[in-house]
């Protein structure tokens, strides 16, 4: 239900453990070139980027099967365990990139085409207050790039999370409703004619009815669609898709912030995160595993993946080491290395966890970064920079 800089985090902060870092015994250089040290010191600097009162926890995955860990913090306030080294946490917009494969496997069987429209697959769901639907294809909704108004920037939703959040953390508004709320807003812009320059404007709303469509194209409901294409396929035994059911079933770190009086307020359990553009649980090792079979070839023909890292500019993360920007493809961030060549990722920014999960083009070594509140919300641009520059040390390491 959250992407990036949305109305959650803005809304979240008005609610508003410590540990040494470690390695596993045993840990080696995943590849070559970066070391356990160079992880920890990294994964120190994301931790002060984050207020330093957050748990964090990363892993590296090379080539073969070296792994690299490192972690901070406890399982959350009043524990005295350590952050597990292999956390279930709610993705939030990762969904978007297991989404988006999906609606490109479909594509490859000829159950739909990117360039087909909303109004096609949806009649009359968008539509009213200048929208429509039959201005705006897959592609559009995948790459951000319909202008469609975000439904978690919608004044009730944002009052939901900062007034009530304790009466509504079981809410399970089904995705059409959640896109009538979007319905009620004019558009930010509506897309050119097809094969015309795109603007890109980041909505949640977008991946709602992606799903949507992919439901009908696939015959199945979503969630049923990432289970059996890729969860069984790649054996990603901690990945799962709770929907309505608020709790985590695996090793996992309570989420808290602190509330207005100063009391704790716990996050850990909620349902608002349930749909297609947030609703995927896993874990850093599932997450290294399903972007390395994403940029390997193992899910996508060539053709679907090679149109996945089509990008239009964005402008809502901080410029990386490399010192230019990058792109945004089909649920799919490309970012420029320093040592050359790019990396890709999809950031996920939910109710106090945040996810950064990358992988090298060839899909030889992927990184992912997990970070818990205990006590507030973190400054979400001192955490990318933090990130990026441990992502850019451990991908452009020596092979």
């Amino acid at each position: 239900m959250t992407g990036k800089r949305t109305a959650v985090v803005a809304c979240m902060a008005a609610l508003m453990a410590c540990g040494a870092g470690e390695v596993p015994a045993g840990a080696h250089t995943a590849g070559g070139g970066y070391s356990v040290g160079e992880l920890r010191r990294d994964l120190a600097a994301v931790r002060a980027a984050g207020g330093g009162d957050v748990n964090v926890v990363a892993r590296v995955d090379g080539a073969g099967g070296a792994v690299l860990r490192a972690r901070y913090g406890t399982a959350g306030v009043g524990s005295t365990a350590p952050v597990p080294w292999d956390p279930e946490f709610r993705v939030a917009s990762t969904s978007k990139t297991f989404t988006a494969v999906v609606v490109l496997q479909l594509a490859a069987e000829g159950r739909l085409s990117l360039d087909d429209t909303v109004e096609r697959w949806l009649p009359g769901v968008v539509r009213g207050h200048g929208n429509d639907g039959a201005r705006i294809t897959v592609r559009d909704l995948l790459q951000h790039t319909s202008g469609i108004y975000d439904y978690v920037t919608d004044p009730a939703v944002q009052d939901k999370l900062l007034n009530h959040f304790d009466e509504n953390r079981y809410d399970s508004t089904p995705p059409s409703e959640l896109v009538a709320i979007a319905m009620r807003h004019a558009p930010l812009f509506v897309p050119p004619p097809n094969g015309s320059p795109r603007r890109w404007a980041y909505s949640n709303t977008n991946y709602l009815l992606a799903a949507m469509i992919a439901e009908k194209a696939g015959g199945v409901g979503w969630r049923e669609l990432v289970e059996h294409r890729i969860i069984a396929p790649l054996g990603l035994r901690h990945t799962y898709i709770p929907g309505e059911n608020p709790y985590l079933i695996g090793p996992h770190e309570r989420v808290t912030i602190d509330g207005p009086a100063g009391e704790p307020v716990d996050l850990t359990e909620e349902s608002l995160q349930h749909t297609a553009d947030s609703g995927v649980v896993s874990t850093p090792s599932d997450l290294d595993t399903f972007f390395r079979a994403l940029a390997d070839g193992r899910l996508l023909p060539a053709t679907q993946w090679a149109l996945m890292r089509r990008t239009v500019p964005y402008d809502d993360l901080p410029v990386p080491p490399a010192g230019q920007q990058g792109g945004y493809g089909l649920g799919l961030r490309v970012v420029p290395l320093t040592c050359g060549g790019v990396y890709y990722m999809h950031e996920g920014d939910g109710l106090g966890v945040y996810g950064r999960p990358a992988v090298g083009a060839d899909g030889r070594r992927a990184v992912t970064v997990s970070v818990t509140s205990t006590t507030a919300l973190v400054n979400e641009d001192r955490l990318n920079k933090a990130v990026q520059t441990l992502t850019d040390h451990a991908l452009c390491a020596r092979r």
